[in-house]
């Protein structure tokens, strides 16, 4: 069921990056948007990194809106008390099984029973954080990804006791968010885009550690050919384009040369543990200088939007979210 969008109230709990990115979203579809943080004085910018977000989305041309009546709708508080009203509760915190048990325990005291309680966790099992709940069967994980106001990802995951109807309820919504979701229908570590992602980044690692190609040689690869044709198609309609029993014939002789080694690879230990952060500090399999990283974030920035207008544009659709009715 669709409600009227002057009766929806949603909560994000956690204003880091993920979170005011899941609360720009939210704002630009229509919602009104409770961010409830910890430290009120560590996130007094918060706001400001949304209203931009909002702009970025605004110039290029993914919200009709003005950026002032949309942030209008967006409210911070340091109180859990001040969400009685939520409809859907969203919690972006540090990934830690206790404190987001100890939390959703504290949402269940204050908001209705008919609200949905969603975790953007990666790894933690739903299951787990619907131990000891009052009412298990609201609990889902809500899967997004950086930037969320830009991607049409979403993934949906239920635990043990999630409802069906909760599960539904999220689905029929992320259409107006703007998602395209994909709902699991059981409960696994990692979920889609992650399990099949990490296959890949092993056996990335995998190839350089044995001497085969270079880190630049496995990216120029890779994006030059699964990144050709990945937004068009997954990985399942990419086989039957191409002719799937070709790929039948490859996996029976291939699949048994992937590697399977359960540690973290060599390349990536000595990244990390040699102080790499990536473009965070300039250090990662490649090197940045900070005008370097700077440019990298832009761009891959201009990248999002550009893939969002390509596949919209491809699928007919509109570039904004659908505004809720």
């Amino acid at each position: 069921m669709i409600y009227p969008q002057s009766d929806r109230t949603v909560v994000v709990i956690g204003l880091g990056l993920m979170g005011r990115s899941i609360a720009t979203c939210l704002l630009s579809s229509g919602s009104r948007v409770i961010g409830v943080t910890e430290n009120l004085q560590a996130s007094a910018s918060a706001p400001e990194r949304i209203r931009q977000l909002l702009a970025e989305m605004s110039a290029e041309g993914f919200l009709s809106r003005p950026v002032e009546s949309v942030m209008n709708r967006f409210r911070m508080t340091g109180n859990l008390n001040d969400i009685a009203e939520a409809e859907i509760v969203f919690e972006s915190v540090t990934e830690d099984l206790k404190l987001k048990q100890e939390l959703f325990q504290q949402i269940e005291r204050v908001v209705s029973k008919n609200c949905i309680l969603a975790s953007n966790t990666s790894a933690i099992p739903i299951s787990l954080l619907q131990q000891d709940a009052q009412n298990p069967e609201r609990i889902l994980g809500v899967h997004w990804d950086e930037p969320a106001h830009i991607k049409r990802f979403l993934e949906i995951v239920p635990g043990s006791a999630t409802s069906q109807e909760s599960l539904d309820r999220i689905a029929v919504l992320a259409a107006t968010w703007g998602k395209e979701p994909s709902v699991l229908r059981k409960e696994i570590r990692g979920f889609i885009t992650n399990r099949i992602s990490y296959a890949m980044f092993r056996e990335a690692c995998h190839l350089v550690d044995s001497g085969v190609c270079t880190v630049e040689d496995v990216d120029r690869a890779l994006r030059n050919d699964v990144g050709w044709w990945m937004p068009f198609a997954g990985p399942f309609r990419y086989m039957d384009l191409m002719g799937v029993e070709a790929y039948y014939h490859v996996m029976r002789d291939l699949l048994p040369d992937l590697s399977t080694d359960p540690g973290i690879p060599k390349l990536m230990r000595d990244v990390v543990e040699g102080g790499g952060r990536g473009v965070r500090n300039g250090r990662g399999f490649y090197q940045y200088s900070p005008d370097e990283a700077k440019r990298w974030e832009e761009n891959f920035v201009k990248f999002n939007y550009g893939i969002r207008r390509l596949t919209a544009e491809s699928a007919g659709r509109s570039l904004e979210s659908h505004p809720e009715s």
